[in-house]
C-alpha cells in the first residue's frame, strides 16, 4: 500500500470509531435515564477504574497502557457531560498541580472551579458548589499537607480517590550559567518542592 491508501485506511478506522463512540454515548445516555428514575448516583469512580482497569488489561498494543488510560479518560468525560458536567472545585489558579491533578482524574469536559485555599475547596463541596474537591494530601519532600488533613477530620466530605502526580519545576533565567544566578524568586511550596 501507498501514502494515499494508507491516509485512506486511517479515515475509514476514523469513521468507524466516531460510530462506535457515538453508539457508547447514546448507549451510556439510556444508562443515565436509568440510574436517574432509579435515584442512583450518576457518577461511579469505580465503575470508571473497572473500565479503565479492563481495558489496559486486554490491551494487545502498540499503544502503550498511558495512551489508552488518557484516550479513555476523554471518553469517559464526554460521555459523563452528555448528562452533565461534573463540577470540580481545586486548589487554584489554572494550571497549578491540583489543576493538572483534577484534569487527569475527571477529564477536560468537567466543569472546573479554581479555589483560593485549601479550605475553600472543602466548603465548595460541603455547600455542593461542586461534587468533587482536588487538594493536595502528601508530597515527597515536603510530607503531609496538614491543612487538607485536618480539614478531613473536621468535614463531613468523604475521601473517595488518590492520585498520584509527578512534579516537576523549571527555572528560567537570562544568565547563560547555572553558577551565575544569585537569587531564586518562588513561591515557597515551589522551592520547597526543589529541594535535593
Amino acid at each position: 500500500m501507498n501514502l494515499d491508501d494508507w491516509r485512506s485506511r486511517i479515515n475509514d478506522l476514523d469513521n468507524q470509531l466516531l460510530n462506535l463512540l457515538n453508539q457508547r454515548a447514546e448507549a451510556a445516555l439510556r444508562i443515565g435515564d436509568l440510574k436517574r428514575r432509579k435515584d442512583l448516583a450518576y457518577f461511579v469512580p469505580e465503575r470508571e477504574a473497572e473500565i479503565v482497569d479492563r481495558l489496559v488489561k486486554d490491551n494487545g498494543g502498540p499503544l502503550p497502557a498511558a495512551a489508552v488510560r488518557a484516550i479513555w479518560r476523554e471518553v469517559l468525560s464526554a460521555s459523563l457531560a452528555l448528562e452533565r458536567p461534573l463540577r470540580v472545585a481545586y486548589l487554584g489558579p489554572v494550571a497549578t498541580f491540583t489543576h493538572q491533578a483534577a484534569l487527569q482524574r475527571f477529564g477536560s469536559l468537567a466543569e472546573f472551579q479554581p479555589a483560593r485555599t485549601i479550605l475553600d475547596v472543602f466548603e465548595d463541596v460541603e455547600r455542593n458548589r461542586a461534587e468533587y474537591g482536588v487538594v493536595p494530601v502528601e508530597n515527597s519532600t515536603e510530607g503531609a499537607v496538614n491543612l487538607t488533613l485536618d480539614r478531613l477530620i473536621d468535614s463531613d466530605v468523604l475521601l473517595c480517590g488518590e492520585l498520584r502526580l509527578e512534579v516537576a519545576q523549571h527555572l528560567l533565567s537570562r544568565a547563560p550559567d547555572l553558577h551565575q544566578i544569585k537569587t531564586v524568586c518562588s513561591h515557597p511550596q515551589a522551592l520547597a518542592q526543589c529541594r535535593a
